[in-house]
């Protein structure tokens, strides 16, 4: 046992170069391997090291950084960027450096970069967990973004890594301090917040100054490498961002069989904004997924399912596990499932935990006055109806099925608004 928790201690060394060149037919991009100098407690001494592994303990992995080249794909260019992120990540940014990052936790913070750089006009937040969100939000300061994203999911939240599009001040430090996380990550953090949050030996505290141009990143464009199990490589462009405004989403209609079908209801100004907000949220999630939104923040997220009804019933599980976590965790300090477990063995009241479970319902676990978003479209109407029993109000997804119209009609039996983008956010 004691070999198996060492493993997690260590940093792999790699033998990765120091530096690569990609020729695309002419056109050079240079990277770097980054490597930091970092003070080491157990050797008091500085070391030189890249990440700590890759995505399991038996992984060597190394990070790079491009310094140097641009490539011009059609009317599509890509440049190196001379102030970036997570790659540019320098020794003295690392204000902390805990158990020292891996590459799991630079892909969770570059993804939730991935997401917060499309909504970076007012304060939020996104905790991720395995390069997905378990929870996002807008906020009126970084703690009440924090707050709304946290209690998205505080079980999936534990170990995870959050992302900041302002600075971390006391208030937000304080309300992250008494739960568990790998990563924190800000455009900055006050003196006495630091502090605070360095109570955890092992937090990771990444400061990237950076994010405060963050939305600068909103229309750029990268190109994603894929490899192979047999060494080959699949490049494809990054998805552009064409949602940028409301004007941007159409009425869903369709025609079928000659008779034209379109939504009845428009949506109003709230529901607008949870689709826009939920769209962005959803350019980060893991495909098949469903998301449920309410007040610019997730309530419930369904990620990698094979079937679109299927997810959407996972999202609404996970809702309702959820809600009746936070239920029982903010009102009696324990999970849901040992407070359960306490009362079947009669150690605590089993008629508060039927309380909560009614209440849970009465709520429809938060669900009511949601939209929903789909990353593709419904190919038939039974993922929106399982929403709408729910009291899903909007749904907001690419469209351009064969059974468009049925989705449509299933809205309009119900009251229920839905727009169409146009374009699809499939993430493998």
């Amino acid at each position: 046992m004691a070999e198996i928790k060492e493993m997690y201690k260590k940093v792999v060394k790699d033998k990765f170069p120091d530096s690569i060149k990609i020729d695309f037919d002419g056109q050079v991009l240079e990277y770097r391997k980054k490597v930091w100098n970092i003070f080491d407690a157990d050797e008091q001494t500085e070391v030189e090291r890249g990440i700590r592994y890759g995505e399991n303990p038996d992984q060597p992995a190394a990070l790079y950084e491009l310094i140097n080249g641009n490539i011009v794909l059609g009317d599509v260019r890509f440049f190196a960027f001379e102030n970036g992120l997570v790659s540019k990540i320098t020794a003295q940014d690392q204000l902390q450096v805990g158990k020292h990052p891996g590459k799991i936790n630079l892909t969770d913070v570059d993804n939730g970069l991935n997401i917060l750089r499309l909504l970076g006009e007012k304060p939020a937040c996104a905790i991720m967990k395995h390069n997905n969100p378990c929870g996002a939000a807008y906020g009126a300061t970084s703690a009440d973004a924090f707050e709304k994203a946290f209690w998205c999911d505080r079980i999936a939240a534990f170990g995870g890594a959050v992302i900041f599009t302002r600075p971390v001040d006391v208030e937000t430090a304080k309300a992250m301090v008494p739960y568990y996380f790998e990563v924190v990550c800000a455009p900055d953090f006050e003196g006495p917040a630091l502090d605070i949050l360095k109570k955890w030996k092992n937090l990771r505290i990444l400061q990237i100054k950076e994010i405060e141009r963050l939305q600068q990143f909103k229309s750029k464009r990268i190109i994603d490498f894929k490899s192979l199990m047999d060494g080959g490589l699949i490049v494809q462009e990054s998805q552009p961002f064409t949602i940028k405004t409301k004007d941007d989403l159409r009425p869903a209609e369709a025609t079928y069989k000659g008779q034209p079908y379109r939504i009845n209801r428009a949506p109003t100004e709230k529901e607008l904004r949870d689709m826009l907000f939920g769209w962005y949220v959803e350019s980060g999630v893991s495909s098949n997924s469903a998301l449920f939104i309410k007040d610019e923040a997730t309530v419930a997220i369904g990620t990698g399912e094979q079937d679109r009804v299927g997810v959407v019933e996972i999202a609404t599980f996970k809702a309702y596990t959820k809600f009746m976590d936070a239920l029982v965790f903010k009102k009696f300090g324990v999970p849901y499932a040992i407070f359960k477990l306490e009362a079947e063995r009669g150690l605590r009241n089993i008629e508060d935990l039927r309380e909560l479970d009614e209440q849970t319902r009465a709520q429809k676990a938060g669900l009511v006055g949601s939209v929903v978003v789909s990353d593709g479209f419904f190919p038939f109407r039974d993922g929106v109806d399982a929403a709408i029993k729910e009291g899903a109000t909007g749904v907001i997804q690419p469209g351009g099925s064969e059974r468009d119209f049925e989705v449509i009609e299933a809205c309009n039996e119900s009251n229920v608004t839905m727009v169409f983008t146009g374009q699809r956010l499939f993430k493998h």
